[in-house]
C-alpha cells in the first residue's frame, strides 16, 4: 500500500526550523496500532492522519500521533495540515473535525496561515516536584486539569539556560510542562517539554501557546503578543485571544514530499 507523506517545518519561514510535521491524507482510517507504527517509523513530535470528514462538520477528520501515543491536540501538526491541504485543494480555509479538540480551522492570508484552537486557561497551584526537576527558579505554576502544566520564569536568560531532568519528568505522566518568562526580542518566550509523550522538548508547540495566550494576554492587559519558543530549531508564534479561542499565526515550509509505503496484507 503506497500513501501519499508530506514533511512540512511549520511555524518556520525557512527549512530546518520551526516543528516537523509528517501530513498523511488517507482515503480512510487504518487500525490504531498501525498509525502509531507509522507515527513511530517518521519519529516526529507528531504525525497528523486526515479523512474526508462524512459528517458534514467540517472538511477533514484530524488525529495526531506521536511516536509512542495519540493525542488530544496538537498545534503545529493542525497548522501544517491546513498548509497541505490548501496548497493541494486550493481556497483561503480549510476546516477539521477531531475527536477530543472540536473543530479547528486553519486560515490562508498571505504567507502567513491562522489557526484557531481552544484557549487553554490555567489556575495558579504548586507542584514542588515538577519545578525541582525543570531546574531554574519558577516564581509560579500554573495548572490544566488535562495536564497543560506552566512555569513562570523571571526572564528570558532563565528559559535558555534550563537543563531539566526529563527521564524524571517523564516519571510524573505525559503532562506538557511549558516554562515562560517576558522576552527581549518578543514579548513571550517559552520552552516546551513532553518527555512522558515521547518529545523531551518540543520544538514549537500549538498546545502550549494556546495556553501561553490567555495567560499572557491577562498579564499584558491586551489580546495580542508575539512569542518565540525557543528550542534548538527555534519558532516564532503570533498569539492572540478572542473569546474561548487562541489565535496562533505562523508561516509553514514543505521540505519533503513522496509516498509511505506499507506492507501487503499477509
Amino acid at each position: 500500500m503506497k500513501l501519499p507523506y508530506t514533511h512540512v517545518d511549520a511555524f518556520a519561514s525557512r527549512p530546518f526550523t520551526g516543528n516537523q510535521a509528517a501530513v498523511m491524507p488517507l482515503d480512510e482510517w487504518l487500525d490504531d496500532a498501525t498509525l502509531l507504527a507509522i507515527a513511530e517509523e517518521n519519529n516526529f513530535a507528531e504525525t497528523a492522519f486526515l479523512v474526508k470528514d462524512d459528517t458534514g462538520e467540517a472538511d477533514w477528520e484530524l488525529r495526531w500521533f506521536t511516536p509512542t501515543e495519540e493525542v488530544r491536540l496538537c498545534g503545529h501538526a493542525t497548522l501544517a495540515s491546513g498548509h497541505v491541504m490548501l496548497g493541494r485543494d486550493g481556497g483561503e480555509a480549510v476546516s477539521f473535525r477531531t475527536r477530543q479538540s472540536g473543530i479547528l480551522e486553519v486560515r490562508k492570508l498571505g504567507e502567513v496561515y491562522e489557526l484557531a484552537l481552544p484557549a487553554i486557561r490555567t489556575e495558579q497551584g504548586e507542584w514542588p516536584e515538577a519545578a525541582a526537576l525543570l531546574g531554574g527558579s519558577p516564581t509560579e505554576c500554573w495548572r490544566n486539569p488535562h495536564g497543560y502544566d506552566l512555569f513562570l520564569y523571571p526572564d528570558e536568560d532563565s528559559i535558555h539556560t534550563l537543563e531539566p531532568d526529563l527521564r524524571g519528568l517523564a516519571k510524573l505522566g505525559n503532562n506538557l510542562f511549558v516554562c515562560t518568562a517576558p522576552g527581549r526580542d518578543t514579548d513571550v518566550v517559552s520552552r516546551v517539554f513532553v518527555p512522558g509523550g515521547g518529545v523531551d522538548e518540543d520544538p514549537v508547540t500549538g498546545a502550549a501557546h494556546a495556553t501561553l495566550t490567555p495567560f499572557w494576554a491577562e498579564r499584558l492587559s491586551r489580546e495580542s503578543f508575539t512569542a518565540y519558543q525557543a528550542s534548538r530549531r527555534g519558532g516564532h508564534v503570533g498569539c492572540r485571544l478572542e473569546g474561548d479561542r487562541a489565535i496562533l499565526s505562523g508561516q509553514c515550509v514543505t521540505v519533503v514530499e513522496g509516498s509511505f509505503y506499507l506492507p501487503s496484507a499477509g
